[in-house]
């Protein structure tokens, strides 16, 4: 039976355990690269257990970026910024993932803490947001769209290609591609974002084909021994909207085109939810869970999974095969081996790097002198 802390092999990539370190923006690039923050904040992380670590959404484009302080891999030149955290997370123990994506019709805005506001595209740091129709977000996004032409959409492929080819030569060895949280991929997904009446919209067939094409794009040219994988906007919580039964059958399709694991998440194309699932533990779980048994397909889930019992049980229950952790992984560097603690794992330090484990294992001094509490729960 696996546990939180079992490895776990896809394709050709181990992973010493079943917690990854999910993608969250950070809003600290300078033209598009990543620097020492982002290698101290992934380094650090991987250093404190996580099996597998992401940096940011990272975008193909300039215009895929949610402002002007995020991290892209459209320019050879920021490969270089990118090789550095690879290589400093594979010292740490862990595998280093990326999530390529664009941000659509959601792009072109300020930093949540100075407002969380679109910037209107003849301002400096704004530019013109595109999606699949010209429809407006709303809200806090009111700013018009521009509809993709289909050569637009075939040059978006090509930029999913060459930034695959990119972070290859970066060192990334696991590559997923976001399409969920109302970002370009999910837009085209949606009825309530794309009313295109050509081959990209209308019936579902069709409107997975954005899907479809970005992620053979990125096939031919990422390697068959490195997983590929999709971040999926399963469920838009909204009757106009994508549905789960929609989804399940998204994954089989994308399954047959190369998908290796399915990371699901919800679709968020509109702030119209009905019945808002955010306060309840691990409320993907289930979903996850059905996609795993119908389509015979790895799943992982983020969303509210920081309690480790809760964590621990949805592998345990093989409900599951990774749990993604956002804010917890924000929040404490060393999650896993307070987890490890918590679940009374019998050699928390061992999931550490060896050398740093080595000094917690031999110089144990007065109880509790590391600086650890008490675990809340005894063996």
């Amino acid at each position: 039976m696996p546990d939180l802390f079992s490895p776990y092999t896809l394709k050709g990539v181990t992973l010493r355990n079943r917690i990854a370190m999910s993608p969250m923006t950070m809003h600290r690039s300078v033209d598009g690269k990543v620097g020492d923050y982002h290698i101290m904040l992934m380094g650090s992380r991987a250093a404190g257990g996580f099996g597998l670590v992401f940096p940011e959404q990272i975008a193909i484009t300039p215009d895929g970026r949610t402002s002007t302080s995020c991290a892209g891999i459209w320019d050879d030149a920021q490969v270089e910024g990118l090789a550095r955290m690879c290589a400093m997370v594979k010292d740490m123990g862990a595998v280093p993932a990326i999530q390529l994506g664009h941000t659509g019709r959601k792009g072109s805005e300020q930093k949540p803490w100075e407002g969380k506001r679109q910037i209107a595209p003849d301002h400096p740091d704004g530019w013109q947001v595109r999606g699949p129709s010209a429809i407006t977000y709303g809200g806090r996004y009111t700013y018009p769209v521009q509809a993709l032409s289909i050569p637009e959409i075939h040059e978006l492929h090509r930029a999913y290609a060459a930034a695959a080819r990119r972070a290859l030569a970066a060192g990334f060895e696991w590559l997923e591609m976001h399409f969920a949280h109302g970002y370009l991929g999910a837009s085209f997904f949606s009825p309530l974002a794309n009313q295109r009446t050509d081959d990209y919209g209308g019936s579902l067939e069709k409107r997975l084909r954005f899907h479809r094409e970005a992620l053979d794009a990125v096939r031919a040219v990422w390697p068959e021994r490195l997983p590929l994988t999709m971040r999926l906007g399963s469920d838009d919580l909204h009757p106009d909207g994508v549905q789960f039964d929609e989804a399940v059958w998204a994954v089989g399709e994308l399954k047959r085109h190369g998908l290796d694991l399915a990371d699901l998440s919800l679709g968020m194309n509109t702030d119209d939810l009905r019945e808002s699932p955010f306060s309840q533990a691990a409320f993907m779980v289930e979903r996850g869970n059905r996609v795993r048994r119908e389509c015979g397909i790895p799943v992982a889930i983020s969303w509210n999974l920081g309690t480790p019992a809760i964590a621990d049980r949805v592998i345990r229950d093989e409900l599951i095969d990774l749990v993604f952790l956002g804010r917890p992984a924000l929040a404490n560097p060393h999650w896993p081996i307070w987890a490890a603690r918590e679940l009374a794992h019998h050699d928390p330090f061992s999931i550490l790097p060896q050398d740093w484990s080595w000094w917690l294992h031999n110089r144990p001094g007065s109880e509790n002198s590391h600086g650890w509490p008490a675990p809340s729960v005894t063996a």
